[in-house]
């Protein structure tokens, strides 16, 4: 692609060259090569463009070059008065085939223009808007002309200056029905290539009404318009939008675009109404134009209500599309203010949490999420409403709990996006996945059998509690306790009642510890307990935990019709500084080892801990 030029120092040079050109050089040969400047910028900025760009750039460099030709051989016509003959029946008819190609090439390239893009109706309104203007113009040209005839002037030259204003009000036509279509960033190159066939027109009207070369404070106006207007041509290619594929696809028409196509009826109507007041009469040429503009008008409204009809039932499509997804699935979808109000809440809420979408219409978000989950999602809000770039249809993911219809809260998975009116909020009960995962966590690190924290989750606890120990509160103190006479029971009676065994003792184990201590099942009969402390206790008080849990660990077990009688060996150790959980384990595990080689059914305090703490050991 080639490089574009900056819009406004473009223009102003283009409207300068013509004027200064106009005044240095004679019309003849100035609009000429004016004409032959721009059929070289339309080839050069072709070789640079793509495709069917290509195409119409190389057609408007044609159609320049044979308005070119015309423009040349009206000078010769003006300078051939004593080869009248000659003039008439070689030079008049060569003039009127280069309009000719001029204004048929013209045609066909933006007509490709028009035909890049978009539905049919939509290129045919594009068209239709184009002859609204250029018959219009048109009509008000045929009605200049006749004035001029009626002046005494030469008809026949009047009529191939006419030829020129048909070929400008036709492009021109074109252009501005076109001039709508593009997107923003395309309009520069149009708005230009607009500006420069009204100059064009406004030259050519001028030799039209002009019987002599129409000096303004020394500037030939006809000749200055027709080569500003091509020098202007001339930049328009490289302007930025020039290459680019007009937007047709936007088939929606600003309130201006409808009411701008009743305006060159009017213009059209008030030109045959001065014609007729000034006493002129309507000829067949005059009354085909406006006819032709009549129907036009007709067939543009008709296209532009078939158009609307199309797009109303294309619309209804998508919108029962989006609605069979919307109602169809069971994500709730709700559309909230931004002061937090319900606008929309889709049917979904009913069989997910029970409300009726009529019950929440004006109510106020906040008034259903947890008090301890507000801050989360007001926090979600406030960063998708302070976010500078809209982030599209993805959003921001936030979890709550949604208060229902029955007062139970339910865990929801939202996904907060823009709303030309708010937000949207597309929620997602997950209240089933938070609580397979909270399952999936609690067998991960509790047993199966007891509920009790196993020993993944009893080894966190004791490095837990040895990180935060303080030289202001006594040690931590872990329990290791060992079923004795377990084995007995499990072979004689079976497994079932093994299993229904441990689940008892691990219940009166619980129960005999305090609020703050952490009981586990390390596997098989092996239990444990970590014993923490709050400032001002002594682990003296570990003895009488143990003797406690000894105690009622050796009471008979009732299952079923039978009684289980079973011991307990149980052995202690005291964390000191420094010592690993692992450590600490294999110190209580040393001592329970040494309570069942001391008889069993007692407690043992781990030979290297100090005297106190033994003392509340016992045996039974």
């Amino acid at each position: 692609m080639g490089k574009t030029l900056c819009r406004g120092p473009a223009l102003v040079v283009a409207a300068g060259a013509g004027v200064t050109a106009a005044v240095l050089v004679p019309e003849g040969v100035g609009v000429p090569a004016a004409h032959c400047g721009t059929t070289l910028s339309l080839l050069a900025r072709a070789r640079t463009a793509p495709g069917k760009v290509r195409l119409r750039f190389t057609l408007l460099a044609a159609s320049a070059a044979a308005g070119g030709l015309h423009h040349l051989l009206v000078s010769q016509i003006g300078s051939g008065a004593r080869s009248a003959g000659f003039v008439q029946s070689v030079v008049r008819p060569l003039a009127g085939a280069g309009i000719a190609a001029c204004l048929g090439i013209a045609v066909v390239a933006l007509v490709m223009a028009a035909a890049d893009n978009g539905t049919t109706l939509t290129r045919l309104r594009r068209l239709l808007d184009g002859w609204l203007i250029a018959g219009s113009l048109l009509t008000l040209g045929w009605i200049l002309l006749q004035h001029r005839a009626d002046q005494a002037g030469d008809m026949s030259a009047s009529l191939l200056g006419l030829a020129r204003v048909v070929t400008d009000v036709l492009l021109l036509g074109l252009l501005v029905a076109l001039r709508c279509c593009p997107k923003r960033a395309e309009h520069t190159a149009t708005t230009a290539s607009v500006l420069a066939l009204a100059v064009l027109f406004a030259g050519d009207v001028l030799r039209v009404l002009l019987s002599g070369p129409g000096i303004w404070y020394g500037v030939p106006l006809p000749a200055a318009c027709s080569i500003t207007g091509l020098s202007l041509v001339a930049v328009a290619p490289w302007l930025p939008g020039s290459t680019d594929d007009v937007g047709l696809d936007q088939r929606t028409m600003p309130v201006i675009g409808v009411v701008a196509a009743f305006v060159p009826m009017v213009v059209c109507a008030l030109a045959i109404a001065a014609h007729a007041v000034t006493g002129g009469s309507m000829d067949i040429v005059m009354a085909g134009l406006a006819g032709s503009v009549l129907l036009a008008l007709a067939a543009r409204q008709g296209v532009t209500h078939a158009d609307h009809l199309r797009i109303a039932q294309e619309a209804a499509a998508r919108e029962a599309h989006y609605r069979t997804l919307v109602d169809g699935t069971l994500d709730v979808i709700t559309i909230i203010s931004r002061d937090g109000v319900v606008l929309y809440v889709s049917p979904a809420v009913h069989p997910v949490f029970g409300y009726r979408p009529e019950e929440l219409m004006g109510a106020r978000l906040p008034e259903f999420c947890h008090p301890d989950d507000l801050a989360t999602l007001l926090q979600a809000v406030q960063t998708l409403q302070q976010a500078e770039s809209d982030t599209g249809r993805a959003g921001h993911r936030v979890s709550w709990r949604l208060r229902t219809a029955d007062g139970r809260w339910r865990h929801v998975e939202s996904t907060i996006s823009r709303h030309p009116e708010g937000m949207i909020f597309i929620c997602r009960d997950v209240s089933a996945q938070v609580a397979l995962q909270a399952q999936l966590e609690h067998h991960a690190f509790h047993d199966a059998l007891t509920g009790l924290p196993n020993g993944a989750l009893f080894a966190d606890r004791v490095a837990h509690a040895l990180q935060k120990r303080s030289t202001d509160v006594a040690p931590p103190v872990l329990l290791f306790v060992d079923l004795d006479g377990f084995k007995a029971v499990n072979d004689s009676a079976g497994h079932a009642t093994g299993d229904a065994l441990l689940a008892h003792a691990a219940r009166r184990l619980q129960s005999s510890v305090r609020a703050g201590d952490t009981v586990a099942r390390l596997g098989g009969d092996e239990f444990a307990a970590l014993l923490e402390w709050k400032p001002g206790t002594h682990p003296s008080s570990a003895g009488e935990v143990a003797a406690r849990i000894l105690s009622a660990l050796t009471k008979p077990y009732r299952i079923g019709s039978t009684d289980a009688v079973v011991s307990a060996s149980i052995g202690m150790a005291v964390a000191v500084p420094g010592i690993s959980p692992e450590e600490l384990l294999h110190q209580a595990d040393l001592a329970m080892y040494a309570a069942k080689a001391a008889g069993k059914g007692r407690i043992h305090v781990h030979q290297s801990q100090t005297p106190h703490v033994s003392g509340g050991a016992s045996k039974r």
